[in-house]
């Protein structure tokens, strides 16, 4: 017998499972623990107590959490892969595979925010709760701090700033018009820029967790602008007629763009019906270079192998870029 809650989990590095909820596993990266250390130390005194501090903290990540779930759920709802969610220092990370359709994309980046919307009456009702009931308290200052938590969190993601949902949801209303390519390519250009700016704007103010975060959006969009740039290129090229990815309906471009995972000799798996002139080694599927999903070869005999298209995210094609939800 098996019991799904005994499938293998997806390593991630760094990263401890702390629970499994509705088939999604929830790692936690050591550095958050190392970071929620020095918040809790470091505020020690700035309120009544540690332990005010440490709920206040672990209040914060619970509300992401419930964010990150939000994408999850919802790109699952729409036949899409959801089965990780990492918490980290800068926020939450659900790593997520929505069907390559700008609809479905749109749907699973709307639900994070769309899950603090529904939080605002219950942390505004908590508030006045506590306001009424127990003015000047602790509790009503844990009140005010769940209702700013969560506001700042919902008006933070919808910055139209790549990888934030809000730029990513950008790039999905872009997609209808202008296609998946030259979407992504305005939105990690917007990106870039907004991200450059707000980088300035810390540094200026000296909010130096501000200028971290502002940091990593503007490596991400930098990064994520060059893999549109690696696609945009890639969908400009000679394609093979009668082959087409099962799930983005693109068809895969000729010349060598995938990588033997015997050899590593780029060469064009379909061009060889799999067979690597090299090696000789064989392959029955290959990577779609747009969406990363196997491509199947019929009829090619020999050892079973995957070969991965050869663009610049194949390691992280299977899942969303990083989203700093904070």
């Amino acid at each position: 017998m098996s019991d799904e809650n005994e499938r293998p989990v997806k390593k991630l590095r760094g990263a401890l499972r702390v629970v499994r909820l509705f088939g999604i596993d929830v790692h936690v990266h050591w550095s958050w623990l190392l970071v929620a250390v020095l918040q809790v130390w470091l505020r020690e005194g700035v309120n009544t107590s540690v332990a005010w501090n440490v709920v206040v903290y672990v209040c914060l990540f619970l509300i992401v959490l419930l964010h990150e779930f939000g994408h999850a759920l919802a790109c699952r709802s729409v036949g899409g892969s959801a089965e990780n969610i990492l918490l980290w220092p800068l926020g939450g990370v659900a790593y997520v595979r929505p069907p390559p359709r700008p609809g479905a994309t749109l749907w699973s980046l709307a639900a994070g925010p769309l899950v603090n919307v529904a939080l605002l009456p219950v942390t505004i009702g908590l508030l006045v709760a506590a306001t009424t009931i127990a003015p000047e308290s602790e509790f009503q200052d844990f009140a005010w701090a769940m209702a700013v938590i969560n506001a700042l969190v919902l008006v933070f993601n919808l910055l139209p700033i790549y990888p934030l949902d809000g730029g990513q949801m950008l790039r999905s209303l872009l997609w209808y018009f202008i296609g998946p390519h030259k979407s992504l390519i305005v939105a990690t250009a917007i990106g870039l820029l907004g991200a450059g700016a707000g980088l300035i704007l810390a540094l200026v103010y000296s909010q130096y967790w501000l200028a971290l975060i502002a940091g990593f959006s503007v490596l991400s969009s930098r990064s994520g602008l060059r893999v549109a740039r690696a696609r945009a290129a890639l969908a400009r090229q000679t394609r093979r007629v009668g082959v087409a990815c099962p799930e983005c309906r693109e068809s895969p471009p000729r010349g060598a763009c995938w990588p033997c995972p015997n050899c590593s000799t780029p060469y064009d798996a379909f061009e060889f019906d799999g067979a690597c002139p090299r090696c000789k080694g064989v392959a029955r599927a290959a990577g779609c270079p747009f969406c990363g999903a196997s491509i199947p070869m019929p009829g090619a005999e020999g050892p079973i192998l995957d070969v991965s298209a050869h663009v610049e995210d194949a390691a992280d094609r299977r899942q969303s870029p990083p989203s700093p939800e904070y």
